[in-house]
């Protein structure tokens, strides 16, 4: 989760960056969008990993009812 936080913030500061820096702008927010996906990846295989962990103790999670209409 540190890496996602890490992510997040390169991303927020390239697109910082790029509002003081017109020239550079298109590649600066390019790096922002791929460090935002980065976070994305990271977040994706820590909650893969958290619910690979809940399978294998037999513990099933139960999916989402939802309410019966009268």
């Amino acid at each position: 989760m540190d890496n996602v936080r890490r992510y997040r913030a390169l991303a927020s500061l390239c697109r910082q960056q790029a509002a003081y820096r017109p020239l550079q702008s298109w590649e600066l927010l390019g790096q922002a969008e791929h460090f935002e996906y980065l976070a994305e990846v990271e977040l994706k295989a820590h909650f893969d990993a958290c619910n690979a962990q809940d399978g294998e103790e037999g513990v099933e999670a139960t999916p989402w009812e939802r309410p019966a209409a009268a």
